[in-house]
């Protein structure tokens, strides 16, 4: 472990033990936040467990919704972190969920891809990846289009408590192989589990090294 590395826990500890506040839903570009801070985005599958992961990350049990039902979060939903403000997490609308009307989805999916390509202040997103089902079509349709814009991303796999420990370890291998194919994204895949609080150290740590 490099000198660093004990600096950065420190300041994640201290950022993600702090305030944090819910800023406000964006349901299109007309309503994003000023651009007054970096952000980092959390985009993925609907039920990937995106709000589940957030509230581990940020030591709450319930600033991100969570629900049974996939597809919930339907807008741009902003946090501020620290006090005064160091930066935004941004909790995207989950992508790929089937029962959603034709028109909802679409919109869905232009809202994330037009934020994802137009934001000055976006630092990095964190692309979610069930780790019970590895990378979908759909995910590696969203690698491209973040590669193509020049967004860098960290491939964070979610609910490895669900796996067993080979298949898990396979799943990791696969991802990182196909990371290193795409020109953005980190080589580097973070395994999570909002359920043990595995990887959330290094979750704190890619987010804090992300917005410098």
């Amino acid at each position: 472990m490099s000198d660093a590395a004990p600096d950065l826990d420190e300041i994640a500890r201290k950022l993600f033990s702090g305030p944090i506040a819910f800023l406000k839903s964006a349901p299109g570009l007309q309503f994003l936040p000023e651009p007054e801070v970096e952000e980092i985005a959390f985009a993925g599958r609907s039920n990937v467990g995106k709000s589940s992961l957030l509230n581990k990350l940020t030591n709450r049990r319930d600033l991100a919704r969570t629900s049974n039902t996939p597809g919930r979060t339907q807008e741009l939903n902003f946090f501020d972190i620290g006090e005064p403000l160091r930066f935004r997490l941004v909790d995207m609308p989950g992508y790929g969920f089937a029962k959603a009307p034709k028109d909802i989805a679409r919109k869905w999916r232009y809202l994330v891809n037009d934020y994802l390509r137009g934001r000055q202040v976006l630092k990095r997103a964190l692309v979610l990846v069930d780790s019970r089902h590895g990378l979908k079509e759909i995910d590696l349709e969203i690698m491209k289009m973040l590669d193509d814009a020049a967004v860098s991303y960290h491939l964070v796999l979610t609910k490895a408590d669900k796996v067993k420990a080979s298949e898990l370890q396979d799943v990791e291998q696969r991802t990182a192989e196909e990371a290193r194919k795409h020109p953005a994204a980190h080589p580097e895949i973070i395994t999570t589990s909002s359920e043990t609080g595995l990887g959330i150290d290094g979750l704190r740590r890619a987010v804090i090294e992300a917005i410098g």
